[in-house]
């Protein structure tokens, strides 16, 4: 079975975004194995400069890539990776299936992620060039991956 590590800097303090991300994590126990790794993100000053936003997108890239598994197909979210349809992405899973039991997606902190991290990564997604917070990103993602499921599988779903 495919595992899924879902990889991310900062808690889902929301109870409707926790009770959204536990749904869609028993919805696709039936297809992965789904595995969250949190990390603690960092305090944001009120008067944020370039030096530190740097610093703190370097200490939260670095504590990401402590956690990576580098024999993972790693995918990273960012604004400026490729955006997929769902039927796009679909095929994106099923073709990863073939050729990894590992993939894992990465969504950093509020400031986004550094350049080091991203080069490390096998692809970069992007669902928007808008911005969301970072709770949504996540259940957008699990929904997503849970709508290719069912693509793959030929299951109905609402589109």
């Amino acid at each position: 079975m495919l595992h899924i590590n879902i990889v991310y800097v900062g808690k889902a303090k929301e109870s409707f975004f926790r009770d959204a991300i536990n749904e869609y994590s028993k919805r696709l126990s039936k297809y992965c194995i789904l595995n969250f790794i949190e990390l603690p993100d960092k305090q944001l000053p009120s008067k944020l400069n370039d030096s530190i936003k740097n610093q703190i997108i370097d200490f939260e890239s670095e504590q990401i890539i402590q956690k990576l598994n580098l024999g993972s197909y790693n995918i990273a979210l960012d604004s400026h990776g490729k955006e997929f349809t769902s039927e796009e992405f679909a095929k994106l899973i099923n073709d990863l299936q073939q050729e990894t039991s590992e993939i894992t997606f990465i969504i950093g902190g509020s400031l986004g992620l550094n350049d080091k991290l991203k080069n490390m990564c096998n692809k970069k997604l992007s669902f928007s060039k808008m911005t969301f917070p970072h709770q949504l990103i996540r259940i957008f993602l699990l929904e997503q991956i849970f709508r290719a499921f069912k693509i793959n599988n030929n299951e109905k779903y609402h589109h």
